[in-house]
């Protein structure tokens, strides 16, 4: 029988096997485009598939995993292509927003973004690459929820979810970093009403983003781990 990692425990739950699997995946031990098979992972944790596929599911709809009718289910593998294409509209979006949030936003706006930023931070410093991505994407949204805009706030939303994975799969932590200070610079310009400022760091965060992206996909680390072993053999 399968030795069982020490991190496993039997009684896991789906949101559990969930942040194990993508902790898995940020960190490229399963690379964009293993497949997931529900039975290799029901018999890792020693859950049903029922778990396994709840799991799964969720991961999907943060687009972390795509779910293909009758082949199952593969880790995100966005292209080099695809994320050309996400940038190229968030640049054309988030210079008009950029124009409008200078325009619309309040002290109480700022302060909350204070404190996003500040969230930022403390997940840069930290080991969870996901909370990391997720705060870094939610910059823009916070941004359009401001804006008032709610067309513009559920594109941001699927934009976001978009360059989430990409970011996840293909930013270091140091590139992670500097989109932070990028996003703090930002909020100065907009503060001091300088609006031109602005909407030029906005098109310059997003293209150092773009490309600062390593589409290079490593070789798989650790294949001792149950986990990937289970899934890459």
């Amino acid at each position: 029988m399968q030795a069982m990692p020490e991190h496993i425990d039997p009684d896991m739950t789906a949101e559990a096997i969930a942040e194990d699997i993508v902790a898995a995946i940020v960190s490229h031990r399963l690379p964009p485009g293993t497949k997931l098979r529900e039975e290799a992972l029901a018999s890792v944790y020693r859950v049903s598939r029922t778990k396994v596929r709840a799991a799964l599911l969720m991961l999907s709809k943060d687009k972390v995993i795509q779910i293909v009718p009758d082949k199952g289910a593969f880790v995100a593998k966005p292209s080099a292509e695809e994320a050309r294409e996400v940038f190229a509209v968030r640049r054309i979006l988030e210079a008009a927003l950029a124009r409008e949030f200078v325009a619309k936003a309040r002290p109480a706006d700022y302060k909350r973004i204070d404190k996003h930023l500040a969230a930022e931070r403390k997940s840069i410093e930290g080991i969870d690459a996901q909370t990391r991505t997720r705060l870094l994407g939610d910059f823009h949204i916070v941004l359009a929820e401001v804006v008032g805009n709610g067309v513009l706030t559920e594109m941001m939303h699927e934009l976001s979810a978009r360059s989430a994975v990409i970011t996840m799969l293909y930013q270091s932590r140091r590139d992670a970093a500097c989109s932070s200070d990028e996003h703090r610079e930002f909020i100065e310009a907009a503060r001091a009403g300088d609006v031109e400022r602005a909407v030029a760091l906005m098109v310059d965060h997003l293209n150092h983003v773009e490309a600062a992206l390593h589409f290079e996909e490593s070789a798989p680390a650790a294949r001792g781990k149950d986990l990937v072993a289970a899934l890459l053999a």
